[in-house]
């Protein structure tokens, strides 16, 4: 059964965040779906993940390229699963609904605490999402780590 993870940005922007989390999700040979509400914000995303570290970069498109399907990460606005995505990622208040959740093998949720629009849309998700009856875990950005705070199973 799916998971959702939700991360709640308290010491960290998403773009210093982010990069860490989908090292992981490629370190266990997952695709990811990073799905945003604004193609600008995007685009920063997009240009942040070729150049985020000196020594690194994460291979990845933005939906509407020839080889979205061929793409480890694809950043896109859209619902789509151009690029068969087993985790996707929703950041800037992109909304998911327990139908979707059931085609991932996780869903991430990350917001920005400091953010009240955020925490309370956050705070809706948990809601209607564990109400589901879909597992659920809350992480926080604690001492420079991700904490976990709470946790409801199914």
């Amino acid at each position: 059964m799916a998971e959702v993870y939700f991360y709640h940005l308290t010491s960290s922007p998403l773009e210093q965040a982010l990069p860490d989390l989908l090292e992981k999700v490629r370190g266990n040979n997952w695709r990811a779906l990073i799905r945003g509400t604004d193609t600008g914000r995007l685009a920063k995303l997009d240009q942040h993940l070729w150049q985020y570290r000196d020594d690194n970069f994460l291979a990845h498109g933005m939906v509407g390229g020839d080889h979205d399907a061929d793409q480890p990460i694809l950043l896109t606005t859209d619902a789509a699963n151009a690029n068969n995505a087993e985790i996707l990622l929703l950041t800037h208040q992109a909304k998911t609904d327990p139908s979707e959740v059931a085609k991932f093998t996780r869903v991430c949720l990350m917001f920005d605490g400091m953010d009240h629009d955020a925490l309370n849309a956050a705070r809706a998700d948990w809601k209607t999402l564990t109400d589901a009856g879909i597992p659920a875990q809350y992480w926080a950005q604690e001492n420079g780590r991700w904490t976990k705070k709470a946790e409801k199973t199914a």
